[in-house]
């Protein structure tokens, strides 16, 4: 374990695919202090809000702590032989390809490579894939196409010189925060920076570009057909490197020109106006250091293998690739996508960036790992895995530290194929998701916090992942547990590690078989061959190709040399075309006339499995959302606030409505993190069909047809407690984690009145103090106020109403950590709020600073700058994601403030 003097433990954060180093310290009371690493190449120093609270969502609270078999607790020895035994029977029945391994970029690379070990390699089957086909499985296929490898050529680094940066299909500012703050940190300091974004949506991200191309969904490969179209035109391709490095260029530019005839026709298309996009040609013409980031925005899409290579090509045509301050830049959406794509944790995909239909590689593989039941051929991708068990050909499966009942599209489906499924396995560190529900045995694993390995992140770069706590319960490794269920299916010999660093050993010399100079594979980890116990526990992070072991930061780029791991050695154009827009007069959209976009909000992280332990990432947005254009809302009397139904062919939401003109007419948006342990009715999936990329089998995820409509309900209450309470015989609730307990959010079809005997029926309150109060407000709605002191401290409260939007209600937040006294009781039956009550809804959840706060900042104490506000209330002083959104409170309040001095001079 890597120690600094003051017992700071250097490990790297469990969030996106950044891979951010952070530091931590265990306190006397068990809790974790947090830091950025400032040695740490991916973020020196800097963290977002997500990486800052970390501490808080290290608890046993909702930890699954023992094993068991149909419900019934176990012990290791029984489960694991259960596990072998019927797996094991399932072969001898149905063959090797009746079994399956769905898993996740959430587990390391040393657990990611016993897995796929044991399934490609014993097992004999490729039937092993990762959520991670769900976010950045077009990239690879993109890269592989395009390099002859999955390749992400270039460094953060890059960004500190380059002079163009697109964006495209990625909110940086709430996705990746740590990049864009290091761009915007850019961008204030380099008048030469030009920033484009595309995006339908205008994102936070918007607030440091130059130029924002809001095009329409899915129209992104004719946008970069039509870039290619225009550097052919105005004679701005690098020649010499088209001619004797690439091959297939006049099959690209003729697909390109066809696609995108001239601007006029391009602008058409992408609804964006044509001195737009023609300003973005004439800078990604005239730029040199031009770099290109995308991810999920580009990836989840029926297309988004072809609108990889789209972008490659561009780069490919102007040589702008291996150089530094240029090239295409996938950014991944968890911290170890990229790992799992090293080891082979695709279904499609081998081991090592070794691939199926290679004899020698099979060999290669076979003779290391000596075994000679080798799989060769791909398994099933997600959607076909699910598909399949649906169909009754999958009969047993086993489920690693995901939860796809959730995250893979038509989530009823799942569930159907998930209860159909004689043998379902589920290894988490969590006791109750979606997904565990269904499971026939549960194995408790190890969480961020307790697990030892290493992670790979966006740019390359393996940084440890070190053990700072000890397991709850009996949870194991995942490396572990897996390695003993093979021992028990009979593969003792080659399962037979000690701790996960013999695991990274092995995994290190595989990538050099037949590759000792690199040559032939771009995954090299020579270097780290020779590491021994001692040697893996103080590695620091080390950005491949690792020739040898890398003692200071390594900065390298990819294809510098201009030889790429094609059979000709040199980079692929490929011909792509985008599909046509589906007509607006066809049946389905005019059935379902909006396209649904889904996404990532600043604070939450997947499935809140982590972040929703946190009272202070859940202050910010606190209800699940559908972000929608007011010309859209109106012809449906829709209102801000307003509860509304989203349905599509697959399913149905209930959610909240946000007004915003950042929506494009036509178009919504509603967030993914919500599911049926923090909300009843909220899972996006549920809408989403399962369409995918043909290449990639990557879901499309952000073009779901839909309709809205305003939901009628009759009441609404906020809930508060210190326990978690059952809920579902209402017809709406939510749940967010606040200090000490609970905060609910309801809605019913029943009177207020009838609400309020539900809620105190529902929470059998005996032996306390009951205060009660029954009202009406001031548009003459029933107030119904109640709340229950027990041993001197609020055990729970609610207040229900018609409609409780028109109150401002966020101070509940606080109450359970407040200390009681008078003015708290008082505030829960008058709703008076006075002191660190009234801040309002948080907009800076690192600092914990509300609207009211900031608000009262401009407009009584004359704050007009972003750092008068940061130096008066620390809101920013954090990781600082949510400063756009303290520009637009302040932008609002200076043209409120502006428009009242010139009524008030015209006045006098």
């Amino acid at each position: 374990m890597t120690q600094s003097k003051d017992l700071w433990t250097k490990s790297t954060c469990a969030y996106c695919g950044v891979g951010c180093g952070i530091e931590a310290q265990i306190q006397a009371s068990g809790e974790l202090t947090i830091r950025g690493d400032k040695s740490h190449p991916a973020n020196y120093g800097d963290l977002c809000s997500k990486g800052l609270a970390l501490g808080e969502t290290v608890t046993h609270e909702g930890r699954l702590l023992h094993p068991s078999i149909d419900g019934e607790q176990s012990d290791w020895a029984t489960s694991l032989q259960h596990v072998a035994d019927t797996f094991s029977q399932t072969i001898a029945e149905h063959g090797p390809d009746s079994v399956a391994f769905y898993v996740s970029g959430q587990l390391l690379t040393e657990d990611y490579y016993v897995a796929n070990k044991l399934m490609k390699g014993f097992i004999g089957s490729g039937n092993i894939d990762t959520n991670s086909r769900l976010c950045m499985s077009s990239t690879v296929a993109g890269h592989k196409r395009g390099f002859g490898s999955d390749t992400v050529p270039g460094c953060y680094e890059d960004l500190d010189t380059a002079e163009l940066v697109v964006i495209t299909g990625s909110n940086l500012a709430w996705c990746h925060p740590v990049l864009f703050q290091r761009l915007k940190k850019q961008k204030t300091q380099r008048d030469n920076l030009f920033i484009v974004v595309i995006d339908p949506r205008e994102t936070d991200t918007c607030s440091i570009a130059d130029l924002h191309l809001a095009i329409q969904p899915e129209t992104d490969v004719a946008l970069f057909n039509g870039l290619l179209s225009y550097l052919v035109a105005h004679n701005k391709i690098d020649k010499d490197y088209i001619d004797n490095y690439s091959e297939g260029f006049e099959a690209a530019l003729n697909s390109a020109q066809q696609d995108a005839q001239c601007i006029q026709v391009l602008a058409e298309t992408l609804q964006v106006n044509e001195q737009k996009i023609a300003l973005f040609f004439k800078h990604f013409a005239e730029t040199e250091k031009a770099i290109t980031i995308f991810s999920q925005g580009v990836n989840q899409s029926t297309q988004g293998s072809n609108k990889v290579n789209s972008i490659i090509n561009c780069h490919i045509a102007t040589g702008r690739i291996g150089k530094p301050g240029m090239g295409p830049f996938s950014v991944t959406g968890q911290p170890n996508a990229m790992g799992g794509r090293e080891v082979g944790g695709l279904a499609n995909t081998l081991a090592a960036h070794m691939e199926f239909g290679d004899e020698h590689a099979n060999q290669l593989i076979s003779d290391f790992w000596r075994t000679d039941t080798l799989a060769t051929q791909p398994g099933l991708k997600a959607v076909d895995l699910f598909d399949a068990m649906h169909q009754g050909k999958i009969k047993a499966i086993w489920i690693m530290a995901t939860n796809p009942v959730v995250s893979i599209p038509n989530s009823n489906k799942v569930r159907e194929a998930l209860e159909k499924c004689p043998f379902v396995v589920v290894s988490d560190c969590i006791a109750e998701t979606a997904t565990t529900e269904y499971a026939n045995v549960l194995l408790p694993a190890q969480g961020w916090s307790e697990k030892s390995g290493t992670v790979t992140n966006s740019e390359r770069r393996i940084s440890r992942q070190r053990r700072l706590l000890s397991s709850p319960g009996v949870a194991k490794p995942d490396w572990w547990i897996m390695s003993e269920v093979a021992k028990r299916m009979g593969f003792a010999e080659a399962f037979n590690f000690l701790h996960e660093g013999e695991v990274f050993s092995e995994f290190a010399k595989m990538t050099t078989l037949d590759n000792e100079n690199g040559l032939n594979r771009d995954l090299n980890l020579i270097g780290l061959t020779q590491l021994d116990a001692k040697g893996y526990s103080q590695l620091t992070p080390q950005q491949w190709p690792v020739t040898e072991l890398q003692t200071e930061v390594v900065q390298q780029r990819l294809f510098a040399d201009k030889q790429f791991f094609t059979t000709s050695k040199k980079a692929q154009f490929v011909a792509v075309s985008s599909t046509p827009i589906v007509n607006s007069s066809t049946p389905s959209l005019i059935k379902y006339p909006l396209i649904v976009n889904s996404g990532r909000i600043r604070d939450q992280w997947h499935t809140m499995t982590r972040t929703g332990l946190s009272s202070r990432l859940a202050a910010h947005i606190t209800e699940p959302f559908v972000a929608i254009h007011p010309d859209d809302a109106a012809p449906l009397s829709i209102e801000d606030n307003n509860l509304v139904a989203i349905n599509s062919p697959q399913g149905a939401m209930l959610v909240r409505a946000l007004l915003t003109k950042q929506q494009k007419v036509g178009q919504i948006f509603t967030p993914i993190h919500w599911n049926r342990q923090t909300a009843k009715t909220a899972n996006v999936c549920n809408l989403v069909n399962d369409d995918n990329d043909p290449v990639s089998g990557q879901p499309a995820l952000k073009s779901t047809q839909a309709n809205i409509k305003k939901w009628q309900y009759q009441s609404e209450a906020m809930l508060l407690s210190r326990s978690q309470l059952d809920l579902d015989q209402f017809d709406y609730w939510v749940k967010q984690k606040v200090e000490q307990g609970y905060l609910y959010r309801i809605a019913d079809e029943c009177p207020p009145s009838k609400l309020a005997e539900s809620l105190q029926a529902l929470l059998d309150n005996k032996s306390g103090k009951t205060l009660q109060f029954a009202s009406t407000d001031s548009t003459q709605q029933m107030l119904y106020r109640y709340a229950f002191i027990q041993n001197s401290q609020l055990n729970n409260a609610y207040i229900a109403s018609d409609k409780l939007t028109n109150h401002s209600l966020d101070w509940l937040q606080s109450v359970l950590d407040m200390p009681l006294d008078g003015s708290i009781e008082q505030t829960l039956i008058s709703g008076q709020v006075k002191g660190k009550l009234a801040q309002g809804k948080i907009i800076c959840a690192c600092k914990q600073v509300g609207i009211n706060t900031i608000t009262d900042a401009i407009v009584e104490q004359g704050c007009s700058t972003l750092d008068s506000i940061k130096e008066c209330t620390s809101a920013g002083t954090g990781c600082g994601s949510c400063l756009p959104e303290v520009q637009s409170i302040l932008d609002e309040k200076q043209e409120t403030i502006t428009q009242r001095i010139q009524i008030e001079e015209f006045v006098a």
